[in-house]
């Protein structure tokens, strides 16, 4: 009798196992043929937004699929009554966790359909980089908040925790400070992500002076951000730095930039001259943007006259290479037609003859004397 007891329970688990298999198996099935429907209908159609919400909602939607196969073959699945608790618990945690990966994958399926409808790789990218920083970042603060919110209903679903949690409650006061003072740096860099997001000091691509750095914004995460430094390092900096920190950024409106060329030239320079060829130098370049362009004579030392030509460019890059092709032509124009005009050091040489005329006057009148004397 007890070994007929025994064998109808085994056969009971076995029949139960079965069943989470059979169920598991045909929402494994019916993932398979729903996504390979929709990517061959999104290839069809040529559509992003289709290519994307099969990218993002594959993975999270083959757990989906199996769990909610589980649940609606419950009444099924006769399982003996010392596991059912555990299954019943285990499939909830799985739930959880995959409706939040579901929620993220959405999320993030949302940013990258935005961000790939505004392209940055185009010559006016200010909107697009804006909107796309903006939609980055808080992209990024959802998630983390998502993720916060799934770890902590899947902990309340432990008894042992949920008493905890009840005695962390009677002393909120002290847990709250210690968990508060612990978890500063975190909702610091959460608080500055949403602050960046919707002030936007920065933004993706930004040229910016860092540290004295030159660099442009590569990566904005949920913490900390990374400029590429012209030389291709990475400087990594935490959000609150750019909330806290003064910083130069070039392209905060838009990405023309004005900058100086300085030269040093002679007294005797033609100023007039070297303005009217500013402007053919520029009109030989696509470099130059056509707005700005200028000769000034800034500063006059006891040696030369300081000389500090204003051009323009549509970036910061195009501005480098205009700068270093503006002086590179304004020497050249100098040496060859006022060559005289480059700067040189004079020596005064009547003053030097003066002194040694009087030096030898001196020695004459003192031999007369001695002369004389003898």
């Amino acid at each position: 009798m007890n070994r007929a007891w025994l064998t109808r329970n085994q056969l009971d688990a076995i029949t139960g196992v079965a069943w989470v298999l059979i169920a598991v198996g045909a929402g494994i099935a019916i993932h398979r043929v729903v996504y390979w429907a929709f990517a061959r209908w999104a290839e069809r159609r040529h559509s992003t937004f289709a290519a994307a919400v099969v990218r993002r909602t594959c993975r999270p939607a083959a757990y989906i699929f199996p769990l909610v196969a589980i649940l609606v073959a419950g009444p099924q699945l006769d399982l003996p009554a010392a596991w059912t608790r555990p299954a019943i618990h285990l499939t909830g945690l799985l739930t959880i966790a995959a409706v939040a990966w579901t929620v993220i994958a959405t999320v993030r399926l949302f940013g990258d359909v935005v961000i790939a409808r505004h392209r940055i790789d185009v010559e006016d990218n200010l909107a697009a980089r804006q909107l796309g920083t903006r939609v980055d970042i808080l992209t990024r603060v959802v998630v983390i908040v998502v993720i916060v919110v799934a770890l902590g209903a899947m902990l309340m679903t432990f008894p042992a925790i949920q008493a905890l949690g009840t005695t962390l409650l009677a002393s909120a006061g002290v847990i709250g400070l210690v968990a508060g003072i612990a978890a500063r740096p975190l909702f610091e860099n959460l608080i500055a992500g949403v602050q960046l997001a919707l002030t936007q000091p920065i933004r993706i691509d930004d040229v910016v002076i860092v540290e004295k750095q030159f660099g442009r914004i590569e990566e904005i995460h949920s913490t900390y951000v990374v400029v590429r430094i012209w030389d291709l390092r990475r400087m990594v900096l935490p959000l609150t730095y750019f909330i806290t920190t003064p910083f130069e950024n070039w392209t905060r409106r838009t990405a023309n930039l004005i900058g100086e060329v300085y030269l040093f030239a002679d007294y005797t320079v033609d100023v007039a001259a070297l303005r009217a060829q500013l402007p053919r130098i520029l009109e030989g370049t696509p470099l130059w943007d056509g707005r700005t362009q200028q000769i000034e004579v800034t500063d006059v030392t006891d040696r030369a006259v300081q000389l500090r030509a204003l051009v323009s460019a549509h970036d910061s890059g195009k501005l480098w290479d205009l700068r270093s092709y503006t002086r590179e032509k304004l020497v050249a124009y100098l040496q060859d037609t006022q060559p005289g005009a480059l700067p040189r050091l004079r020596l005064a040489e009547t003053e030097r003859g003066d002194t040694r005329a009087s030096r030898t006057g001196n020695d004459g009148a003192t031999k007369a004397e001695r002369h004389s004397g003898e």
